[in-house]
């Protein structure tokens, strides 16, 4: 069962509404997330990794949550490193939904 949606003002800039998802997640708006994440990365091989348009940083906040633990902690687990690569490259190559095509389960 999908857990309830609702909004909450960002506890940042407590202008723009966030949609929340769980009671633990911490209510940031995606253009303060930006600002928070904007700072440019040093090493070589992350500078690479988060080397994406930046529309896909402000439609997912999965990306900008991984790029935040990368700012705070200075490095990333490798499950990280390749989630992230996997969510960048979907979000690149967007899986279409095969129209007209339903199962017909139990219609015998």
């Amino acid at each position: 069962m999908p857990r309830p949606r609702f909004k909450q003002r960002c506890a940042i800039c407590k202008k723009n509404m966030v949609m929340m998802y769980s009671s633990r997640q911490f209510p940031i708006c995606a253009e303060c997330h930006m600002k928070r994440i904007s700072d440019p990365v040093t090493e070589p091989p992350y500078q690479k990794l988060f080397d994406i348009p930046r529309e896909f940083y402000e439609k997912s906040m999965f990306l900008r949550n991984i790029k935040e633990a990368y700012q705070r902690f200075g490095s990333l687990t490798p499950k990280q490193i390749s989630a992230f690569k996997k969510a960048a490259k979907d979000m690149k190559n967007p899986k279409k939904e095969k129209e007209g095509e339903e199962t017909d389960q139990g219609e015998e």
